[in-house]
């Protein structure tokens, strides 16, 4: 009986030896054997990124081919160190340095080992390579900026860290990435899918031919072209407006949400980030921390908005019914409320309707409006609410949706922002600064863009976005869904007359441009800095927001510029420059662009790290760049204005 029991057991442990033998051999030896044997190389063959082009068709973004050093770390036989750093270009030290990190991130995985050979170096490398087993060489492609704009639009490409990995198999060491821009937005459409080739050694470990014939290896498929809604003309233009300026610049197509220019000065050349020097000129745009020409102002820079933020104080007055667009308020040159007086340019007993307060920028009139709308329910604790929802359906106070990585959520206070500082009840005066941009209320240049284009629309918007199309692909429903706004579509046509007359007889009349209405709405606010634990006030901001023309709008705009003393000074000469260079194509008012072209603001932001003592509100005097400067600014323009790079 025990003879039969050890014979029964010896066969049944031998039946399930066999069967697991089987199993692995059959249904598992391809996952197996393809990405654990030894004897197998996996060689990855990348893909092309996809194109990128701008709205009318113009080459933004191609592609190079690259070389790459491969290294295999359990696969390196004794070599010739010396011989092969002479090669490469690099000392001892970091070929220990390159070949450890490899080798802790696998010893039997590929990873990159030296990136970006020039084709002289490749061309010395290949012929001996031989020589030098668990190294070779992969070709890849790396972006090329067939322009010297657009670089906090477009993005770049760079390797992947660790975080990357564990995020997405897809990647492994080595792989480059979007790192900003639409290069990261659209990163999943634009890289496109890797090919593998899987290469059978000997047991010399030399290469013998494709396993099993290339049954497994896999072809890359290249990535889709997009087109971006991007006017690289009209982007062009704004940064060279924006030259010597810092802040942002952000138009808008009201009719789609498409954005068509987003200008952030400071700026730098994409090229600036490509190939080896990426990581060196990174690390120098990254730590100017003054300039921080990396931060795209237009979308992730946080401002009061000052006077344009009037415009929606008077719709949501008009809205919850508690002003008409011909009731007048006296303006006593400001608005005084307790034993506090706040300035306005009216003269004293000026009389001001909706119209001519915005045309005006009365801080009277809107500061009336502001109160009757927080005061309407006999509680400011609650009217607050109700004045914030109607804001906020504008998309302010809130990220707006579009298809680009960064952006701030701004701030539009509401009952419970206030809690914290007025736990129980607080009145209108409280927060009398709303009424005029200022205060607590805190927007960024593209969400003044979109409430611009809002109100061209006379009460709906569409999300913005960068992306016009996808080659093989449909666009987001978001994109091409109307929002609408509280406000009714009647109580929009005054506030737009209002805007009109600011350039007609109001506070931009200077900057008009022949035959194109503009609406537009001038802004000034004002601007502290921390300078050795004093908050003291510098320049005051310059801001503008306008759409033209007036009827059938094709483009809202919105312009910040730092320590731009006031509204019409310097944002709004670029906001009628660009919007007469869209519209026409060509400049008229070219002595607003000469002007602008010859003044700078590199002083006023000199003057906190100066450690000299300076004066406030326009009492110094503008720096002029100097002839050469000039002249290269010029040369330049007109360059744009033949169509040429």
């Amino acid at each position: 009986m025990r003879q039969l029991l050890l014979f029964i057991s010896v066969i049944f442990v031998g039946f399930v030896f066999i069967a697991r033998l089987f199993y692995l051999q059959v249904y598992t030896s391809n996952t197996h054997n393809l990405f654990e044997d030894n004897a197998i190389r996996k060689v990855y063959d990348y893909p092309k990124r996809g194109f990128v082009y701008d709205r009318n068709g113009r080459l933004l973004v191609a592609n190079q081919p690259s070389y790459d050093v491969m290294v295999i770390p359990r696969e390196v036989e004794p070599l010739d160190t010396l011989e092969f750093c002479n090669l490469l270009k690099i000392d001892k030290a970091q070929f220990i340095k390159t070949y450890n990190k490899a080798y802790r991130y696998s010893p039997r995985l590929p990873s990159v080992f030296l990136s970006h050979l020039s084709k002289e170096d490749y061309a010395v490398l290949q012929e001996k390579m031989r020589k030098f087993d668990g190294f070779y060489i992969q070709k890849r492609s790396l972006r090329k900026y067939e322009t010297t704009i657009g670089a906090n639009v477009l993005g770049d490409i760079g390797e992947v860290n660790t975080r990357d990995i564990k995020r997405d198999p897809y990647y492994r060491m080595g792989d480059l990435i979007g790192k900003q821009g639409v290069e990261a937005s659209y990163e999943d459409i634009l890289r496109g899918v890797k090919g593998i080739k899987f290469i059978q050694k000997d047991r010399f470990n030399r290469n013998i031919g494709p396993y099993k014939d290339g049954a497994f290896d896999t072809i890359p498929e290249q990535g889709k072209d997009i087109t971006i809604t991007i006017d690289a003309k009209l982007q062009e233009y704004g940064e060279l407006l924006m030259q010597n300026k810092r802040g942002g610049v952000i138009a808008i197509e009201p009719s789609t949400g498409e954005i068509l220019a987003m200008v952030a000065a400071p700026t730098y050349n994409p090229n600036d980030l490509v190939g080896r020097q990426r990581s060196k000129n990174f690390t120098k745009l990254y730590n100017d921390s003054i300039a921080k020409p990396l931060f795209n102002r237009s979308l992730q820079g946080v401002y009061e908005p000052g006077s344009p933020f009037k415009l929606m104080n008077a719709l949501i007055g008009l809205q919850e019914d508690v002003l008409t667009p011909n009731e007048t308020v006296t303006c006593y040159a400001g608005y005084r409320y307790g034993n506090r007086f706040m300035k306005c340019h009216c003269y004293i007993g000026k009389r001001n309707n909706m119209i001519s307060g915005i045309q005006e920028s009365c801080n009277a009139y809107f500061a009336t409006a502001y109160r009757r709308i927080l005061d309407k329910t006999g509680s400011a604790s609650k009217g607050i609410d109700v004045w914030s929802n109607h804001a906020k359906s504008f998309g302010l106070g809130n990220f707006l949706g579009y298809d680009l990585k960064v952006g701030q959520k701004g701030r539009i206070p509401d009952r419970d922002y206030y809690k914290r500082v007025y736990p129980r009840t607080f009145y209108s005066t409280y927060t009398i600064s709303n009424a005029i941009g200022q205060g607590e209320v805190a927007t960024t240049p593209i969400q003044l863009a979109n409430m611009t284009a809002a109100i061209a629309n006379r009460g709906y918007y569409y999300t913005p976005h960068i992306i016009k199309s996808i080659k093989g692909d449909t666009l987001p429903n978001k994109f091409t869904t109307r929002k609408y706004t509280s406000i009714d579509k009647q109580h929009f046509e005054p506030v737009i007359e209002g805007m009109h007359q600011v350039y007609k007889n109001g506070t931009a009349k200077w900057i008009q441009v022949k035959d194109i209405d503009i609406c537009g709405k001038t802004g000034t606010v004002e601007n502290f800095a921390i300078i050795d634990s004093v908050k003291t006030q510098l320049t005051d901001h310059s801001i503008f927001v306008a759409f033209a023309p007036k009827d059938n709008p094709k483009i809202a705009i919105a312009v910040f510029v730092e320590n731009g003393y006031w509204g019409s000074r310097f944002a709004g000469k670029i906001a009628s420059l660009m919007i007469e260079k869209h519209i026409k194509g060509e400049i008229t008012r070219t002595d607003l662009e000469d002007w602008l072209l010859k003044h700078s603001l590199e002083d006023e932001y000199a003057k906190p790290y100066s450690g000299e003592p300076f004066k406030i509100n326009g009492q110094t005097t503008l720096q002029l760049v100097d002839d050469k400067e000039y002249y290269r600014l010029k040369r330049h323009l007109n360059t744009i204005s033949k169509g040429t790079d």
